[in-house]
């Protein structure tokens, strides 16, 4: 328990006029013993100087709740300590000084169905600008069964995906068009082809192409889906291009996805900007549809990176799988953006897996049952090339989508070869993983023996070896391993 010999718990008149802590309000329970139907929330935070943490708890639990900055009579026309939330634990951050873990807990009630607007509206609405806080972050929540069968989850899963697809066995591997900006429809298209017969199973938009003047979102459709059919022909594989729907309005959305769905996309994906109530319809629209949905963080890093402030994309990752896509951007460990394994790991288990254990050390501190609920496709992109195939495979696993915008189409051989010299690195890492090698310490030498037979692989290697993307941090560590309740 933290040190909380400054705050006096003794509640005093509930009703008398003015201020009152909030610890003396109600929102500091240390007894409390939350409920099966509660959801639970774990914040850092990081008071202000002379702020007790267990009063800045309990003021998260009540500005997150019911409170406000003083006592108001209207308490007594409701229950109000079944609406009030309770601030039950506050532990020390090891370590680090200055930050603790507060663990508070919200009845069901305060709720609405079904809603992720809502629920953030709710938790993170303006709790995070509280002046007694220097900082506070949502590191992970528990969602109950209750409350997750409200919500319909992904329109398809991973096990529907490759159903669809007709792919298992082996992640799923694409590639962003590259330069993302300023290429014509046409040339677009090729790039796209290229990618797809070279042996990729997807290519797709990026998150800031929409519909600009250099080529409008209509004219990309087209010719996106003119190359995949090509592909497929010439593959006789099952192809896709991530169409991106993303607009300015919802109708405009739908306009885009029905064209897509015409066109016979077996994907259309959307930005994380576009808001929790536009993905959530665009989510119904796609199960309605039978159109795999794909999401881009886009923007998530403003609220996500920072150690000490924001939310965890453990937390994004729960909203976004309980308003429903299919796939998601969660890291890549090895690439160009941020991302530790236990960290990245944390959020492909809370993507994938239907009971997720609690594990302090990946950043999970709750038990989390998906009820079944299906689980949603991580997508690893940035900075990863064919010769990081079996660090890749070790840390992510099989249900991924690894994604090489570069690393395919900056291969020297040209875009086709380098889809190929993705497609030969991670069939070969698969198979040295079902003779029963060690692919994470052999992986290099299995590379290497492949690389002789394929021509495309050997540029790759050549070409990317030697790139990595690593840096000196001094960031506050992004989980803290103290015990689960």
């Amino acid at each position: 328990m933290a040190d909380t010999a400054s705050t006096d718990t003794e509640k005093p008149d509930r009703w008398g006029a003015g201020v009152i802590p909030y610890a003396q309000m109600g929102y500091w329970e240390p007894d409390y013993v939350p409920k099966d139907t509660d959801i639970l929330c774990a914040f850092r935070i990081t008071p202000q100087p002379g702020v007790d943490p267990v009063e800045a708890g309990a003021a998260v639990a009540g500005e997150s709740s019911t409170a406000t900055w003083t006592v108001v009579w209207t308490d007594r026309l409701t229950t109000y300590d079944h609406y009030q939330a309770k601030c039950y634990r506050v532990d020390p951050v090891p370590g680090v000084e200055g930050q603790y873990m507060a663990y508070i807990a919200y009845d069901i009630d305060l709720f609405e169905e079904g809603s992720i607007a809502n629920l953030t509206s709710s938790i993170i609405g303006n709790v995070f600008g509280f002046k007694a806080l220097r900082a506070l972050r949502l590191e992970d929540m528990r969602i109950p069964t209750h409350y997750v069968k409200t919500f319909d989850g992904p329109p398809h899963g991973i096990v529907m995906e490759r159903e669809y697809l007709n792919k298992y066995g082996r992640p799923l591997l694409g590639a962003t068009t590259k330069p993302k900006l300023g290429l014509s429809a046409r040339n677009y298209g090729r790039v796209v082809y290229e990618a797809l017969r070279g042996g990729l199973d997807f290519t797709k938009d990026d998150e800031n192409i929409n519909s600009q003047p250099f080529m409008r979102w209509r004219d990309r459709f087209l010719f996106c889906m003119e190359a995949v059919q090509r592909a497929q022909a010439a593959t006789g594989e099952v192809k896709g291009h991530y169409l991106n729907i993303t607009a300015a309005t919802m109708e405009d959305m739908y306009e885009r996805a029905e064209l897509a769905k015409e066109l016979g996309s077996v994907i259309v994906m959307m930005d994380l900007t576009v808001g929790y109530t536009a993905m959530s319809s665009m989510s119904k629209w796609a199960r309605k549809n039978g159109v795999l949905l794909h999401l881009h963080r886009a923007g998530h890093g403003t609220f996500t990176r920072q150690k000490t402030h924001g939310v965890s994309f453990r937390v994004l990752s729960k909203w976004c799988r309980l308003l429903g896509v299919d796939h998601i951007h969660a890291g890549t460990v090895v690439g160009k953006l941020e991302g530790d394994p236990n960290m990245i790991q944390g959020y492909y288990d809370t993507l994938r897996l239907d009971h997720v254990p609690a594990n302090p050390v990946r950043g999970i501190y709750f038990d989390q049952d998906w009820a079944s609920m299906p689980g949603v496709m991580p997508v690893a992109s940035g900075g990863i090339h064919a010769g990081q195939m079996h660090q890749l495979l070790h840390y992510l696993g099989e249900d991924v989508v690894m994604q090489f915008g570069g690393g395919t189409i900056g291969h020297p051989m040209g875009i086709a070869a380098g889809a190929t010299a993705n497609r030969v690195a991670v069939e070969t890492m698969i198979k040295a993983r079902n003779e029963g090698r060690d692919f994470l310490t052999e992986g290099p030498e299995i590379l290497k023996a492949a690389a002789k037979r394929c021509p495309e692989l050997q540029t790759a290697i050549d070409t990317w070896g030697e790139i990595s993307f690593n840096y000196e941090s001094t960031d506050t560590p992004d989980v803290v391993a103290t015990p689960s309740t």
